[in-house]
């Protein structure tokens, strides 16, 4: 059964890429006339892709504080990382659009590579710190003229389910320097849907939380060199919590 779904999660997202090169197209001459636009289009397109391969190949999601999702100016959204389908949550909830910062191996990936620029992606490599330097200064920009990013913070996914890996304080200087909120994401139970058993699909119960945003436009340098502890806590707490929703 879990191969029929695999597949079938494969084949939607094959599809949403291929009918992505169309969107493109099309949304390239409303770009001509209208950016902002192209952007919604683009990113509204994603967003309902990504629903499609949740749906196919996600757990049942319980989501905790909606109301905490920005959508009146650009916030960064820092999220735990398990496994390769949070980005598909994450893009699928939020109603706005969202860059990601991925890794640069995601970039090699034509279609993929496409749809994820047409959303303002930034592709990050992890070996290169004059190159990663120049992807936290384009997000900045991309913060301070009104796009929304995602980033996880751990650079990498992680192996065992509920232990977070160190934050890179490098990421935050994204909402300090644009002056922006950033808003706590955790995710419970992502490692059972797949990691736990790749490539094995598998509907596992998984939560996520929208925590409460942080304001950073007032901050003192003391805050400031303590915002990827206090997230990380805040993450680590809420993951704790929202875990015994799973096991209970």
């Amino acid at each position: 059964m879990w191969v029929i779904r695999l597949l079938l999660t494969v084949i939607v997202l094959v599809a949403a890429l291929l009918v992505g090169v169309l969107v493109h197209a099309v949304t390239w001459v409303v770009g001509k006339f209208d950016e902002k636009a192209c952007l919604r289009m683009r990113s509204s397109y994603v967003r309902q892709g990504m629903r499609l391969v949740w749906l196919m190949g996600g757990g049942k999601a319980t989501v905790i504080g909606k109301e905490n999702i920005l959508t009146d100016r650009a916030a960064l959204f820092v999220c735990n990382h398990r496994s390769l389908l949070d980005i598909v949550l994450c893009l699928s909830l939020i109603p706005v659009p969202v860059g990601v910062i991925a890794k640069i191996e995601l970039e090699k990936i034509p279609l993929l590579r496409m749809q994820m620029r047409d959303i303002r992606c930034l592709f990050l490599d992890r070996k290169d710190n004059r190159q990663g330097l120049k992807v936290i200064l384009k997000a900045i920009e991309y913060v301070k003229g009104g796009q929304t990013m995602l980033i996880f913070p751990e650079g990498t996914r992680g192996k065992v389910e509920g232990e977070l890996l160190p934050f890179h304080a490098g990421s935050f200087k994204i909402a300090t320097k644009a002056k922006a909120p950033v808003v706590p994401v955790t995710i419970v139970g992502m490692g059972d849907v797949l990691e736990d058993h790749f490539p094995r699909l598998k509907r596992a119960p998984v939560v996520i939380e929208f925590g409460t945003p942080i304001e950073t436009a007032s901050m003192s340098r003391e805050e400031i060199k303590e915002l990827p502890e206090r997230v990380r806590t805040i993450i680590a707490e809420t993951y704790a919590r929202n875990r015994e929703l799973i096991h209970s």
